[in-house]
């Protein structure tokens, strides 16, 4: 059961990603130009989001402790701004402004097989692998 809770929550999140535009990578980098021509209609798809998971969250998750099928909430609970935090958020926001994709628009975007789209994940996947080997020479 959890495995099928699991994929209609994902096919759902990826239709969201589609039909919100957050697939389109030059719609992404329109939005995070607030200098120059900012399409603000993406803000309205994360206040969405927020708007549906922040009740979610508040009502039905914290107070029990696990989500509403009985799995555990694996939520972090170090809440230090060290200097890995801000050297991994800079570089994931880095990232983001010059692709104009993060991970999850661009696994939603897989079937349209955009060859640019198709190297972005290639050397994500690379980078998914590199990150433990990096953290530990940080440590």
């Amino acid at each position: 059961m959890v495995y099928v809770v699991s994929l209609i929550a994902g096919l759902l999140f990826g239709v969201g990603m589609v039909i919100s535009g957050m697939v389109l990578p030059d719609k992404v980098l329109a939005f995070l130009d607030i200098a120059g021509e900012w399409d603000m209609s993406l803000a309205f798809v994360m206040g969405g989001a927020l708007g549906v998971f922040a009740p979610c969250y508040w009502w039905l998750i914290k107070p029990r402790g696990k989500a509403i099928n009985d799995q555990a909430v694996n939520a972090n609970s170090n809440l230090q701004v060290d200097s890995r935090l801000i050297i991994g958020a800079s570089l994931f926001g880095i990232g983001w402004g010059v692709a104009g994709i993060c991970p999850g628009p661009a696994f939603a975007s897989l079937s349209a097989m955009n060859p640019g789209l198709l190297i972005f994940i290639a050397f994500m996947l690379v980078g998914f692998l590199l990150a433990p080997v990096i953290n530990r020479q940080i440590k």
